[in-house]
């Protein structure tokens, strides 16, 4: 929560000194794509693959055995990623040309911003990635916090940037390209003290015939795509937004950070716990507690996912402007935005459920049945983008980039949905009593809730027309009223946080 919170500080910040032009398109693009590598490498298929293995080898081998693994591990990974770093530094032309092509031929200069840039961000993925293999580690000892608020190290050091290093650059946003830089250094040292009270800090050693080592990249290889498949289809996203009016990856950007919220306050904490938790039971050869983990985690995605989505999507214009309609972010953009932001919300709850289900089979490593389905989701997405985008571009329709995040929240169901029927298939879940009643509860709550929020949110031009503390003061409380509401309107239809506390064990 506290780097949620900081985050939304971060990109108010960025929204007021630097708008949403050319140059931030340009940050923004050099910023996503080793963020886009972290969360396909790091925080995806490297984390699914190397979590359940490090518990096999916590639950069934001795310590030595454990530190060697985590030696070998670490000496690997750090050697592949950094001649994959001097890589893209050297080639960082040719990786911006695949992020955004169209700026190629149609924006140069600003193509030419993004490269250089590049060579400044990139580095950012070997420190992340190491970063992550750190807190991979921590929490499959149980240790979350530390993991946790790591990531609010980034947000202070891209605030920093902005305002120390931002005036000391033509265009500011290169002085951002730095405070990414150095926030890699930061977050990795920061998990240090934790892992070394664990005793699980060796030198790294390289290992890429080491027993552990081959499993971990065993299961990575297919992994990379089945546990990312969301991560593609928003750089898909940006490819194409590439193409559209000065502004439309700026929008994309600040609408997806909203939705992040949510999503990264509960659905990726949710993921975070649920991982070591089924690879447990899955070492422990305990399938009734596996489903039941599985239901658990189901029914809260439910609960809190579906009030958020709403909440997004009814409220959009207001948050967004209450957030970001200073300086140099326009009117304009927040209509913009709030179009992007909308869509994406429908598809919240499909996020939040694949981070939940995915971790169904990874915990078995199984690794490839997310594959096959997610080569569906992401044709799925590609059909639905032309389906959206290209009829609204060649017709001059306004806000063809919210077909972009349309796509993406769709094919997230899609992929959920078809890994929520291959757990059913394979026996591995099996529903617990109760869903029946708990979906009937959880409309009504929603309706309760939609409603009164749908009533007194007001036009959008009152809105633009406030200033910030008047913004805040009504966004407060129609967040407020509606959170009263819901959750009030669950009680009086009997749905008890005792319900819902100890079954995922």
């Amino acid at each position: 929560m506290v780097s949620r919170v900081l985050g939304f500080l971060r990109d108010i910040v960025f929204a007021n000194l630097f708008g949403a032009g050319a140059a931030t398109d340009a940050f923004f693009v050099a910023f996503k794509i080793p963020n886009f590598l972290r969360r396909l490498f790091a925080e995806g298929a490297f984390s699914q693959a190397f979590v359940p293995i490090l518990s096999e080898y916590k639950t069934r081998r001795s310590e030595a055995e454990v530190r060697l693994l985590v030696a070998s591990v670490s000496g690997t990974l750090g050697g592949i990623l950094l001649l994959l770093t001097l890589l893209a530094m050297i080639f960082s032309p040719l990786l911006t040309t695949l992020f955004a092509p169209g700026w190629r031929t149609e924006s140069p200069e600003i193509f030419t911003l993004a490269a250089d840039m590049l060579r400044i961000t990139f580095p950012y993925l070997l420190l992340i990635s190491l970063t992550a293999l750190a807190g991979g580690i921590l929490n499959t000892y149980g240790r979350f916090a530390i993991p946790a608020v790591t990531p609010v190290w980034l947000n202070i050091s891209l605030i920093a940037a902005a305002f120390y290093l931002g005036p000391l650059f033509e265009p500011g946003v290169i002085g951002l390209a730095w405070g990414v830089f150095i926030a890699g250094f930061v977050q990795l040292l920061f998990q240090f003290p934790s892992l070394k009270r664990l005793g699980l800090l060796p030198m790294p050693r390289w290992g890429w015939h080491d027993e552990g080592v081959r499993r971990i990249i065993k299961l990575m290889i297919p992994a990379i795509f089945g546990s990312s498949v969301a991560q593609i289809n928003l750089l898909l996203d940006t490819i194409i937004a590439s193409f559209l009016v000065s502004g439309s990856v700026s929008w994309l950007y600040y609408s997806d950070r909203l939705v992040e919220f949510p999503l990264g306050v509960f659905g990726i904490a949710l993921a975070t716990v649920i991982l070591p938790n089924l690879s447990k039971k899955h070492a422990a050869a305990d399938p009734e507690a596996f489903s039941r983990t599985l239901d658990w985690g189901l029914r809260w995605v439910f609960l809190i996912g579906a009030p958020a989505a709403l909440g997004l999507i009814l409220l959009a214009a207001p948050i967004l402007a209450t957030l970001f309609q200073y300086g140099e972010f326009s009117g304009h953009s927040v209509e913009m935005a709030s179009l992007s932001l909308m869509a994406y919300g429908l598809g919240l709850l499909g996020f939040m459920l694949v981070k939940v289900l995915a971790p169904g089979y990874f915990a078995r490593q199984d690794t490839k049945t997310p594959v096959r389905i997610g080569i569906i989701a992401m044709g799925a997405n590609m059909a639905l983008n032309l389906l959206f985008v290209v009829p609204m571009a060649m017709a001059g329709i306004e806000g063809p980039h919210a077909g972009l995040a349309l796509a993406t929240g769709l094919a997230a169901f899609i992929n959920a949905g078809l890994l929520f029927r291959g757990l059913l298939k394979q026996g591995v879940f099996i529903a617990q009593p109760g869903w029946v009643g708990f979906t009937l509860r959880l409309l009504f709550a929603n309706l309760v809730m939609s409603l009164p929020l749908w009533w007194l949110r007001g036009p959008m031009h009152e809105w633009l027309a406030w200033g910030a503390v008047e913004r805040a003061w009504h966004l407060a409380a129609l967040v407020t009223l509606g959170g009263v509401l819901y959750f009030s309107a669950l009680w009086l239809v009997g749905v008890r946080p005792r319900m819902l506390l100890g079954r995922g064990g």
